[in-house]
């Protein structure tokens, strides 16, 4: 449901701004997988949207953002499928009933007001990047909801992570960055080169795991330096296969790093918290079967259901 492109804002928003970014598609998965069988009276599947619906609310709980977006995948970008022709290509085709239930679920945001944004031929890592970097110009501070290892590359003193798979539900900082991979979130584009990414479908070098790549990235700072500095590699096994695999790691550098430049990214002054449409809410809680969501919206008196 793609958010038509606005000016971009002129003044910058204020600096305890907080923008929650949720990764759409990864939530809508998770959703689908954690409540296994939950339908609608008619009989059609509801399990992603009740989930979807409580994720999010949890997040906005616990996290209380003045800004947020939930951001889904527009197709692969032609320059990574030009580069890698096998790019995600061993990803299973989306199951058909969250399939059919992903459209419900943008319904539901424009509903609740949550900013729903998906631009034609744009990954959603690449809107997500681009969306942070405007955010942190414009002084917020930013969470990404996601467990895409690729976001780590993005953390910094303004920007966090939210990973679904830390059961802590800790916001992940560069300490924390560093303890689960042994570099720094800016050397995380390098690291990934080295191992490679096998959701992505991107090889790696030959022999080459996540310690021996943090080993070498801070030995040397930079796939770059290590290439500069292959003889200083003390394992002649090791060189060998780093030679075989520069063009391939080059290649996944590429691959890897975010691009957060996209034009026609929504301004923060568009992802602004808004109150929600309760009637509308409470057609759709009707329909799907939602009596618990529905009686607590029931229960909100008129100036507290823009809080929702």
């Amino acid at each position: 449901m793609p958010i038509s492109a606005a000016p971009p804002s002129l003044e910058p928003v204020s600096s305890t701004a907080r923008f929650l970014i949720v990764d759409g598609h990864a939530y809508a998965y998770r959703a689908f997988y954690a409540i296994r069988q939950l339908s609608s009276p008619s009989g059609a599947p509801t399990n992603a949207i009740y989930g979807f619906i409580k994720m999010l609310a949890k997040m906005r709980a616990s996290h209380q953002p003045t800004h947020w977006a939930v951001v889904w995948d527009g197709g692969l970008a032609a320059e990574r499928l030009t580069s890698l022709p096998e790019y995600k290509a061993q990803r299973p085709p989306m199951p058909a009933d969250l399939e059919r239930q992903i459209e419900q679920i943008q319904s539901y945001l424009e509903a609740a007001s949550v900013p729903s944004i998906c631009h034609d031929g744009v990954e959603a890592d690449d809107l997500i990047a681009t969306l942070t970097r405007q955010a942190v110009a414009d002084g917020a501070s930013v969470v990404i909801a996601s467990s895409d290892k690729d976001f780590m590359q993005l953390v910094s003193p303004r920007v966090g992570l939210l990973n679904p798979n830390d059961k802590s539900e800790a916001i992940w900082t560069a300490e924390q960055v560093s303890a689960k991979t042994g570099v720094n979130p800016e050397q995380i584009v390098d690291w990934l080169s080295l191992i490679g990414d096998s959701v992505d479908n991107i090889s790696g070098v030959a022999g080459v795991g996540p310690k021996t790549a943090a080993e070498l990235i801070n030995q040397h700072g930079s796939t770059a330096e290590i290439y500069r500095n292959l003889p200083a590699v003390s394992s002649e096994r090791l060189r060998t296969n780093l030679m075989a695999a520069q063009n391939a790691v080059e290649r996944n550098r590429s691959l890897i790093r975010l691009k957060d430049d996209l034009p026609g990214a929504d301004p923060m002054d568009r992802l602004e918290m808004r109150p929600v449409d309760y009637d509308r809410l409470r057609e759709m809680y009707l329909e799907w079967g939602f009596k618990t969501l529905l009686q607590e919206l029931e229960t909100e008196i008129p100036s507290q259901r823009d809080l929702f």
